[in-house]
């Protein structure tokens, strides 16, 4: 039991080693990307949101 949870954590090992990491300007680049689209769709959810609860309202009242 022990042997293979020694064994996976040694294979964890090797393959973290081969793994490419990104340079920090382009791990920046990419975090900036992905909050401004995620602003961006949370600001356009809110407004599609607000305008159908409008019409609802609209047509319910």
């Amino acid at each position: 039991m022990f042997g293979k949870i020694s064994q996976f954590l040694g294979e964890v090992r090797v393959e973290m080693g081969k793994v490419t990491w990104p340079a920090r300007e382009e791990l920046k680049s990419s975090t900036a990307i992905v909050l401004a689209l995620s602003i961006a769709l949370a600001v356009f959810i809110y407004i599609i949101d607000t305008f159908l609860a409008g019409i609802m309202e609209f047509i319910l009242i």
